[in-house]
């Protein structure tokens, strides 16, 4: 039998089928890298660099291999990239028969209960009774209830909630829709295709048994290929952990209102009962004083206003459950909201207790009446963050690495995690550890751009401290003739929001070009207007330093602010260090510079796109240079000339607009 990696080389029908389609040596080495793995049964952490084409190069061995292969992506855009585009473009090359399925969490399906249910949920006005008749119009024309189908209302509505379900809201087989469940139907292609494309917090749940009842599709599997698996470690320290959310709280009360309108109308206590749960939701709200905070629990627990207004918050949900309990034989739809209720109650006590431990088998949390346990291994940090009228109360594990190795062992088969930024200073230590891999082998295949060629590294001297308060002004002033020079077409990424609309301040007077800011526009309308417009700068934070991607000339420059060190301040962050000064690490080491390595490659990695794409990066943080860990930033970047001169930049830009010209007299 011939080599996975022959159909995509020189005679392969991808170099007829596909238009544009380039044979790159590293692909063909990567795919039969992972049939290799796929066939006996291997760990496999493979680094494959930017533009190699890692999607096909694991698509044709999972087709060719007979078995039936989970594939887990980043985000829902990738998902549906992965199902909608590539797969049908590779079993069309292969010419073989395969019935792929596309799998999303609750939320992203039609739920027909709720949308029966909707109209009593409150806060009923003309766009929402216009949203609802658009959503129930086309609930009877769609196959798959998937919500992106309907671009007539907008995926961030605040009507989708209130037609999906959740693991918490969710009848299971009690429903009177159950036969004609969206989600159970795609559940149901999933057992049955073999290649079934997921996302990560997808997998996570499907591996802990929260949804349970769905909780099928892993154990059938014979590989895991884990796509952007750099994000799996953020992924799953939020997943392990528990949430008590203000959305949740209200959620619930108006769900027991319109269970309670359709199958209890004599018991109108529940109604009253109900409401009382909103209001103190909302007082709570109030008593953890302004939005935007993100601190440690210990902080504020034993400030009066939040004792009192949690202790309200608790009794007015007591008398909630009371009066579930007696409703919630009427109908399933009740008894479902005494379920919910009962489970938000315990993970409120948590924090009313103050400590927290994580479970072994879900992850959920649970009392134990301190802050810091003796065994890692089950330790969590309570935090809490505030939004301007909501409020989430997290329970986050400290350690995911012996979580998520205890979940994986119960799936014993081909795992293949795959980025383009897994390597930290050439090593796959810290991926490995983060994540539990111990027996794995790992491999890399390089991009193939000639980054020698098509990229500079501009490091300016002479600026100040990234903590001292004239930073981003000089940053900036430094960043002008660099702008100049790209005329415009730029990225300039930052760590922070205050610093992005300090630098937006600066640059408004300064440059004549359109400059776009994050925040301005919903992103993708944002992307959209950047590429349209020609000599854009886009000012962006986190969101934009990875899965963000714009080929050719509207993006020639990249400039990023500071190394993305998440903030010590963090409780989350906070909490890890702790562990690790515990056990005698060094936090900072080991734990701080690796992960800020990872962000920077990926800030890094927005700049070439494409074989034809050519620019400049320019990274501010002096720390590159004068630090002893600035080296290991500049060893794991791509192999790009480095100049602090910015003639340099100049002269890079001028060569390339003289190249374009060449070109285009030339045709």
């Amino acid at each position: 039998m011939q080599r996975a990696s022959k159909y995509l080389g020189q005679t392969g029908p991808f170099t007829e089928q596909i238009p544009g389609y380039q044979v790159r040596q590293n692909q063909l080495e990567l795919c039969d890298a992972i049939a290799d793995a796929l066939d006996a049964g291997e760990v496999l952490a493979a680094e494959a660099g930017t533009g190699i084409g890692k999607t096909f190069a694991y698509l044709v061995p999972s087709l060719l291999s007979g078995k039936k292969v989970i594939i887990s992506t980043g985000t829902r855009h990738l998902q549906d990239q992965l199902f909608h585009t590539d797969l049908p473009r590779v079993i069309k090359a292969l010419s073989i028969q395969s019935a792929p399925a596309l799998l999303k969490g609750r939320s992203n399906y039609l739920c027909l209960h709720r949308l029966t249910t909707a109209p009593h949920l409150g806060f009923m006005n003309r766009e929402t009774r216009a949203c609802l008749s658009e959503i129930d119009e086309w609930s009877k024309l769609t196959q798959s209830g998937d919500i992106s189908e309907l671009n007539a209302v907008p995926e961030d509505s605040y009507v989708w909630p209130m037609v999906t379900s959740t693991a918490d809201n969710c009848l299971g087989g009690e429903c009177d829709q159950w036969e004609k469940c969206f989600i159970v139907n795609a559940r149901k292609k999933a057992q049955a295709a073999d290649v079934v494309v997921i996302n990560h917090h997808l997998l996570l749940a499907d591996m802990t048994l929260k949804n349970e009842g769905f909780a099928e599709l892993l154990p059938d599997a014979d590989a895991f290929i884990i796509d952007e698996a750099h994000q799996l470690y953020d992924v799953a320290a939020r997943f392990f952990g528990d949430v008590v959310s203000s959305r949740q709280l209200i959620s619930l009360a108006r769900d027991t209102i319109a269970e309670q309108v359709n199958d209890a109308s004599d018991m109108a206590e529940l109604r009253d009962y109900a409401e009382e749960l909103e209001k103190a939701a909302r007082d709570f709200r109030i008593s953890l004083g302004d939005g935007g905070l993100r601190d440690t629990w210990l902080k504020v627990c034993n400030k009066p206003a939040v004792k009192q207004s949690l202790e309200n918050l608790l009794s007015t949900l007591n008398d909630l459950i009371a009066a579930l309990e007696m409703a919630a034989e009427r109908s399933r739809g009740l008894e479902q909201c005494f379920e919910r209720a009962q489970m938000t109650l315990a993970r409120l006590r948590l924090f009313q207790q103050g400590g927290a431990e994580v479970s072994e088998a879900a992850g959920s949390a649970r009392p134990t009446g301190e802050e810091v346990q003796a065994d890692d291994e089950k330790q969590a940090v309570l935090w809490y963050e505030t939004y301007t009228k909501s409020f989430m109360l997290h329970a986050t594990p400290i350690d995911v690495a012996s979580i998520f190795q205890k979940h994986t062992d119960n799936f014993s088969k081909s795992w293949l995690f795959t980025s383009a930024t897994l390597q930290v200073n050439k090593q796959f230590d810290h991926f490995a550890h983060n994540i539990g891999l111990e027996n794995y082998k790992n491999g890399v295949w390089d991009s193939p751009f000639d980054y020698e060629k098509q990229s500079l590294l501009f490091l300016p001297q002479n600026l100040p401290q990234p903590n001292e308060p004239t930073y981003t002004k000089e940053l900036m002033q430094a960043a002008l003739p660099v702008l100049t020079a790209s005329q415009g077409r730029a990225f300039v990424l930052f760590t922070s929001y205050y610093a992005m609309n300090k630098a937006y301040d600066f640059l408004k007077q300064r440059l004549p070009y359109e400059l776009l800011k994050q925040g301005d526009l919903p992103k993708h309308q944002l992307l959209e207007k950047f590429r349209d417009t020609d000599n854009a700068v886009l000012l962006g934070t986190s969101s934009f330093w990875e899965g963000v991607d714009v080929r050719g000339e509207s993006l020639s420059c990249v400039i990023i602010d500071k190394l993305p060190f998440a903030s010590p301040g963090d409780p989350v962050m906070q909490a890890r260090i702790d562990a690790i000064k515990r056990s005698g690490g060094q936090p900072f080491m080991e734990f701080q510079v690796p992960q800020a390595v990872i962000a920077l490659k990926q800030g890094v990695g927005r700049l070439i796109r494409d074989v034809n794409d050519s620019g400049v990066v320019m990274i501010g943080d002096p720390r590159l240079k004068q630090k002893a860990y600035g080296r290991i930033f500049l060893n794991s970047l791509p192999a790009m000339p480095v100049t602090s001169d910015v003639k340099d930049v100049e002269a890079f830009f001028q060569n390339l607009s003289a190249q374009v010209l060449s070109t285009a007299e030339a045709v």
